[in-house]
């Protein structure tokens, strides 16, 4: 967490958290959604503006955490925003590996390096998950980029993941997340 960030906490302890306004999709794009964007419908039917301002996202993904019941969150300064998820509270992108074709470099959505992959799943549309351990967070799970596919597909090839069959629905349970928290 930025040390601004940690000084507005000690500052400003009891700030309201907010809901509802910041959002994740499948891809890794953050999305706003004002006053009109939620009435107009819930995330991701109605995604909202997309955020592209470079140094907004990397305040965010340095700011990016969860809280004990499994909601995603920004803490922007004294106040938690929390992330509404179209899919899993990360998305993974990968990079081949140092060692060639049987190694896989991890990294979140974020930039965040991932320590280890400690199992893959496949969902009943054949998205691919990995559960992985991350040094900010400890063990989260994640959706691979449609984009990283080829290179996913041949490390289930070369055996570096065996995934497990599982279904959508299942992910929020069974790793312990919220894809729309609420108070």
């Amino acid at each position: 967490m930025d040390p601004i960030v940690e000084a507005a906490l000690r500052k400003w302890p009891n700030v309201p958290h907010c809901h509802g306004w910041l959002a994740l999709d499948a891809r890794g794009d953050w999305y706003m959604r004002d006053e009109r964007v939620q009435a107009a419908g819930p995330f991701p039917q109605v995604k909202g503006s997309v955020i592209r301002h470079e140094k907004l996202c990397e305040f965010i993904h340095r700011n990016y955490l969860r809280d004990e019941q499994g909601g995603a969150y920004f803490q922007n300064g004294p106040q938690r925003v929390y992330v509404d998820l179209e899919a899993t509270p990360y998305v993974w992108r990968l990079q081949p590996g140092p060692s060639g074709a049987d190694s896989v470099q991890v990294l979140a959505h974020t930039g965040e390096p991932v320590m280890q992959v400690n199992s893959a799943w496949l969902d009943e549309d054949g998205r691919l998950y990995l559960a992985c351990t991350l040094a900010s967070v400890g063990p989260v799970v994640g959706l691979v980029h449609t984009l990283d596919m080829l290179l996913a597909a041949e490390a289930v090839e070369a055996g570096l993941w065996d995934p497990q069959s599982l279904r959508a629905d299942e992910l929020p349970q069974r790793f312990g997340f919220l894809r729309t928290p609420r108070p």
